[in-house]
């Protein structure tokens, strides 16, 4: 699959331009680090819950807060959440 467009049906000028596809999008050392600090977000909120107490309702906003980031930030921020037109 080429990661190359071209744009032929705009007259004689044919530009070539490129295209975000899932091969290109990320290098692999970014992936990796980006993979880590969202499991080390989840699992915070889940390690947040064992000092869940009835008394202590903290660790319970905490936990939610992190499990929403983590699983806010890849898809909003991250993601491709704006190329639904895309293909």
């Amino acid at each position: 699959m080429s990661s190359k467009i071209t744009a032929s049906s705009q007259g004689s000028s044919s530009h070539e331009g490129t295209i975000q596809t899932p091969q290109n999008e990320n290098k692999l050392g970014t992936s990796i680090f980006l993979f880590v600090a969202m499991i080390a977000l989840f699992l915070g909120a889940v390690y947040s819950l064992s000092f869940l107490t009835l008394d202590n309702p903290w660790p319970m906003a905490v936990c939610l807060a992190l499990f929403a980031l983590a699983f806010w930030i890849p898809q909003s921020i991250l993601g491709r959440s704006d190329s639904a037109g895309e293909h």
